[in-house]
């Protein structure tokens, strides 16, 4: 007898820890989720920084690059430091052939917090790195808009509808 009465009110224990349904959390009381920080580096191909791409990109080719327009920014966070010690813009790029075929050459330019950084000119296709040191006093806050200009670009013709630039690798700004 005492062990058929033990074996149900383990029966009953069980059943009871099973359905037991989860804490409910008041309205209004529900965890505030973070918004993803701001990255500091954007590798082209991945989309999870798509919202720091501000404007000008279009979408990932290749599964690593992206067309740039003929301006186009970026939101990027200052690195640990950057604020004492400043820091290095990098926009790895590559000028493809028909851009240098059509247009000759195309000059980048940028401004960072509306500072001119200065410009460059590519007249050969290929690879490329725009760098620039960027001032301490430019880094202080949580996040600094880097804007980019090319002199010119390709316009839209034929099947192209998209004003073509360069082709954007990476941007990243790295502690000096």
């Amino acid at each position: 007898m005492k062990l058929l009465r033990w074996l149900c009110a383990a029966a009953v224990l069980a059943f009871c820890s099973c359905n037991k349904q989860p804490d409910k959390v008041p309205v209004g009381q529900q965890a505030v989720q973070e918004a993803p920080q701001l990255a500091s580096q954007i590798p082209m191909g991945e989309a999870k920084w798509e919202p720091q791409l501000l404007s000008g990109f279009y979408g990932i080719e290749g599964n690593s690059w992206r067309w740039t327009a003929r301006q186009f920014s970026v939101a990027l966070r200052p690195p640990a430091g950057a604020a004492q010690n400043g820091a290095v813009l990098e926009f790895d790029f590559t000028v493809p052939d028909v851009i240098v075929q059509k247009l000759k050459s195309v000059t980048l330019s940028a401004s960072l917090g509306g500072a001119d950084l200065g410009s460059e000119t590519y007249s050969k296709s290929g690879p490329a790195v725009y760098k620039k040191d960027i001032p301490a006093t430019a880094l202080g806050g949580d996040s600094v808009k880097v804007q980019f200009s090319l002199d010119k670009a390709m316009q839209p013709n034929g099947d192209e509808h998209r004003e073509l630039g360069v082709v954007a690798n990476s941007v990243k700004l790295t502690a000096k």
